[in-house]
């Protein structure tokens, strides 16, 4: 089965193709945004979002997770990433980033909302889990925009092996089966 395209208001989420390397190294290649995850490496040097793109289609395949470019609907541009990894049979791990220019317009709400409806009516996830960085209040912001519980505060190492404060939170699918 190949992986749907999701569709919201104003974005199209689709599956990243290697023309889209430029635009994601330029965006991730930015300590802006890789401050406010725990894994994207900074600096972000060329050819690692080729490599980072081509794991895509084996974890859509193994069923062990799934990646979409979040693109606007009117004219293409990427402005960010979302994904579902670590998947087992029924539940999965929520992350996203979202290019700086991007910021504070709501896409990743909107694409986040796109993707757990699809996880739970499509996938049969039963729960998602999702991590941000203390220091990243934002991306709090919208797992709670999501309906997401906050379950815990901890740390985790990071890229480069420091502890961090980590929130976590989780949604529930109350959906019938």
């Amino acid at each position: 089965m190949k992986q749907s395209e999701l569709t919201t208001e104003r974005l199209l989420l689709r599956i990243f193709d290697f023309d889209d390397a430029d635009a994601v190294y330029l965006m991730a290649n930015n300590f802006n945004v890789s401050k406010t995850t725990v894994n994207m490496p900074y600096p972000y040097v060329p050819g690692m979002a080729e490599d980072w793109i081509s794991t895509h289609n084996d974890l859509w395949r193994t069923k062990t997770g799934v990646v979409y470019a979040i693109t606007k609907q009117d004219n293409g541009q990427l402005v960010g990433a979302i994904d579902l990894l670590n998947i087992d049979k029924s539940t999965a791990a929520l992350g996203y980033w979202i290019g700086e220019p991007f910021w504070g317009n709501g896409y990743c709400t909107e694409a986040a909302l796109s993707l757990v409806q699809f996880s739970f009516t499509k996938m049969g996830l039963k729960k998602i889990i999702g991590e941000h960085l203390t220091t990243n209040p934002a991306s709090g912001k919208v797992m709670k925009k999501l309906g997401m519980d906050h379950i815990s505060s901890t740390q985790k190492s990071n890229r480069y092996g420091k502890n961090v404060d980590i929130e976590t939170y989780e949604l529930q699918n109350t959906l019938k089966s």
